[in-house]
This record gives structure tokens, C-alpha cells and sequence, in this order.
């Protein structure tokens, strides 16, 4: 026997081999999970996951380039020559410095709260240019604009620009320079001629570095929502697509048959003369003209040209008519736009409903309402029949749970309303499409 005919006829081999398939949901369902996303993610959740992953990498790099101003300002108080020229000597300076170890350490355990994480990451970045600032200007000699720790000023600029890409979040970078004239001035330092090209020197490094960084985080993120959405596009398409194919294969194959069964009973019904006979076949004709217009009913929702509010109600009044129940139909507020998911989800429900209740209330009557309004849409389907317990569905009746799974996909919300005696109330509400 050939080891592919083998695998064929081992159940455990084959059950036990993965299939392309599943590796890509695993890996769909990894990276959904570690973006703490669902499964119906739009293109701006999407977006702005990303964008919340790249602050997160960026602040923990800020975390790490902390950890290496905490160990050289170590070494400044360790070391009583560097301790004494930058004038970090005594017990403020020892505080100083754990006050910094201390908020370096919470910054990092918040850097994943997506808004705290970044408020704190700001409020510690500002910190760090004030103590900045304070190194720098507290020499008496070789201090301020002379220092030759000067150049720290653009890393921060740096580390302001990657973190938070706009002209106004990156202000304190750009007023620490100020600052240390300003303190220069109060210190009676005289500023010459070299110390004021430096400034403007620094002051021109600092802006280019804020407008290439902001210009090119912008163009990264503008880039990235564009691919987001080409994909969300793409797959659209090929669901359309896909829907389209299958849509021609059924009118093609199932239309037909049925097509070709209503024929054949319209002939034999002809040739009928028992009457019991002559019922069972109208009986059969009937039911192949209610499958027809099902399979026309749910290609049209294939093919996305389905008139939801109108297919309703039509429906509703063919469902009378067959089973000679009284439902009313009512319809409030201006029509939304629907996926061709959600659209089928409330006709298949509305279905369900009709049917539970024909089957298993004996309703008197049965009202069907459907609202929009400005953001959702809910279909209300209430009788007055026996009602039953929503707790205890009888085994083998898949209704109910087959109705749940399908709110569930759509993020929906299903609500049903019922005891015995009491009759049955179902409200399914789903969000409309902007």
C-alpha cells in the first residue's frame, strides 16, 4: 500500500496532520490575541493597535535608554571629582537620583495601559529634561551652553520625536535650551559670541530633527492605515466575488432543478385524477415555489442589490397568507445601511421566530417591528402563545443557539423574553453601517 493511500484510510494519521489551513488561523488567531483584537476587527482598530504596539516598543526602548543614564549617573556620584564639578553632592543628589530610579521603574509597568501608559510616559519624559537641565547648568565653570553634556539635549529631542510625532507634544526639547540661558543669565555667566552660535546651532538641529521624525512617523502611520484598508479591500472583494460565483452555481443547479420539479408537477397534476392524489401534488408544487423564492430571497443577499425593510415585509405577508397567522408588520425610522451578513442574520431570524411560533406557541397573534434609528437597527418579533423557558431548550431544537451564534459573529445583541403562558418576545439589535 502507497503511504498516501495509507494516510487516506489512517483516520488518527490524517486527523493528527495539520492543514495549511489551521496553521493560518493559528497564526490569525496569535497575532489577534496578542493586539488584543476580535475576530470582526475594522481597518482604525487595526490602525490603531498598531500604533499603540509602536509607542509600546518605542517607550520600552526610552525604559532601557534610562537604565543607561541611571548607571553613568551612578558613576557621577560615585566618582568625587565628577560628583563635585557638576555639584551632585549630598543627600538631594542621592535623592534625586533614586526619584528618578523610582519613576522610571512605574513608567514601565503602565507603558501597556493605553492611555495611562502614554500620560505617564510624557509626565517622565518631562522629568528627565529637568534633571537634564539641572546637570547642565550647575557647573559654575563649563557649565550651561558650554557643557560637554550638551549634546543629551537631542537625544531627548530624539526620544520626544519618536514617541509623540507632533510640534507641540515636543515643546519641552525645544524650551530646555532656553531655559539653560535663561539660567546661564541668572548664574551672571556671560554669554559670548560662541555660546550664542551654539545655541542657534542646537536650536537648528533640534527643529530639523523635529520635522524629519514628525514627518516620517506621519508618513509611516498614514502608510500603514493605507495597507490596512487595501487588505480589508481586497478581502471585501473576494467575498463579493466568491458570493458571486456561488450565487451563479445555485441558479444554475438548484434554481433549475426546482424549476424543472414545478414543471413536472404542473404536468402530473394534469394527469392526476384522485383527489387526495391532485393534493399531494399541489402540495409538493407548493413547496418547491416557497424553495424557489427562498434561493431567489437569499441570492439576492449574495449579490448585495437585497431591499431588507421591503424583503421583510414580504415575507411576512407570504408567511400569513400560507399559514393564515395574523401578523402585523410595522417599520419606524429612515432605512440604514447593512452588511449582506447582518442582512441575512435578521431575515434568518426573523424566520426562526415565525416559525417557533407556528410551531410551538399557537399564537393568536404575532407582531413584527422593525426599528432604525441613527447608529442601529432591531428587529422585535413578539407573540402572545404559550411561551416556554429560555433556560430549559429541549434537546435536538437548535433555533435558539443557532440564532445566539449568529448575534454573537456580528457583535449583536439578542434578547429573549418569554415564560410559560406568557408568550415569546425576541429583540435582535445589531449597529449599522456610517
Amino acid at each position: 500500500m502507497s503511504p498516501k493511500l495509507a494516510g487516506l484510510m489512517d483516520p488518527a494519521l490524517s486527523l493528527d496532520t495539520p492543514s495549511p489551513e489551521s496553521h493560518r488561523r493559528a497564526r490569525v488567531r496569535e497575532v489577534l490575541e496578542r493586539r488584543k483584537l476580535t475576530d470582526n476587527v475594522s481597518a482604525a482598530q487595526a490602525a490603531n493597535s498598531w500604533e499603540q504596539e509602536r509607542f509600546v516598543t518605542r517607550a520600552r526602548a526610552l525604559f532601557y535608554a534610562r537604565l543607561m543614564f541611571l548607571t553613568l549617573g551612578l558613576l557621577l556620584l560615585a566618582v568625587p571629582s565628577w560628583s563635585f564639578y557638576f555639584g551632585l553632592q549630598g543627600v538631594t543628589a542621592f535623592a534625586g537620583y533614586f526619584a528618578m530610579l523610582l519613576y522610571s521603574v512605574a513608567n514601565y509597568l503602565v507603558i501597556d495601559h493605553p492611555k495611562a501608559g502614554r500620560w505617564v510616559t510624557y509626565i517622565t519624559l518631562c522629568l528627565d529634561v529637568m534633571i537634564m537641565v539641572v546637570v547642565l547648568a550647575k557647573p559654575q565653570v563649563g557649565g550651561g551652553l558650554q557643557s560637554p553634556l550638551l549634546a543629551t539635549q537631542l537625544l531627548f529631542t530624539i526620544l520626544f520625536a519618536l514617541l509623540y510625532p507632533k510640534p507641540l507634544a515636543i515643546t519641552p526639547a525645544v524650551l530646555s535650551l532656553l531655559v539653560i540661558i535663561r539660567l546661564d543669565l541668572l548664574l551672571y555667566r556671560e554669554i559670548t559670541a560662541i555660546e550664542v552660535l551654539t545655541l542657534l546651532w542646537y536650536l537648528s538641529l533640534t527643529l530639523i530633527i523635529i520635522y524629519v521624525l514628525s514627518y516620517l512617523s506621519e508618513r509611516e502611520a498614514i502608510a500603514h492605515r493605507e495597507v490596512v484598508e487595501l487588505q480589508g479591500d481586497l478581502k471585501e472583494m473576494a467575498v463579493v466575488e466568491e458570493r458571486s460565483r456561488l450565487a451563479r452555481e445555485i441558479h444554475d443547479g438548484l434554481g433549475a432543478s426546482l424549476s424543472s420539479m414545478i414543471i413536472q408537477s404542473e404536468y402530473i397534476l394534469g394527469m392526476a385524477k384522485d383527489g387526495a392524489l391532485q393534493a399531494e401534488i399541489q402540495e409538493l408544487k407548493a413547496t418547491a415555489e416557497e424553495s424557489i423564492e427562498e434561493l431567489r430571497r437569499s441570492l439576492q443577499m449574495m449579490r448585495e442589490d437585497f431591499e431588507l425593510t421591503q424583503g421583510l415585509e414580504d415575507y411576512v405577508k407570504t408567511y400569513a397568507a400560507r399559514t393564515q397567522m395574523d401578523i402585523r408588520f410595522e417599520r419606524t425610522g429612515l432605512p440604514r445601511k447593512l452588511s449582506p451578513d447582518a442582512q441575512l442574520a435578521l431575515f434568518r431570524i426573523l424566520q426562526e421566530c415565525l416559525s417557533n411560533a407556528l410551531k410551538h406557541a399557537a399564537p393568536t397573534q404575532v407582531h413584527v417591528r422593525l426599528d432604525y434609528d441613527d447608529s442601529r437597527v432591531e428587529l422585535l418579533v413578539r407573540d402572545d402563545g404559550k411561551g416556554f423557558d429560555p433556560q430549559r431548550t429541549p434537546r435536538g431544537h437548535y433555533g435558539l443557539l443557532n440564532m445566539r451564534e449568529r448575534s454573537m459573529k456580528l457583535g449583536a445583541t439578542l434578547l429573549v423574553d418569554s415564560a410559560p403562558g406568557n408568550g415569546t418576545r425576541v429583540s435582535f439589535s445589531l449597529p449599522a453601517l456610517s
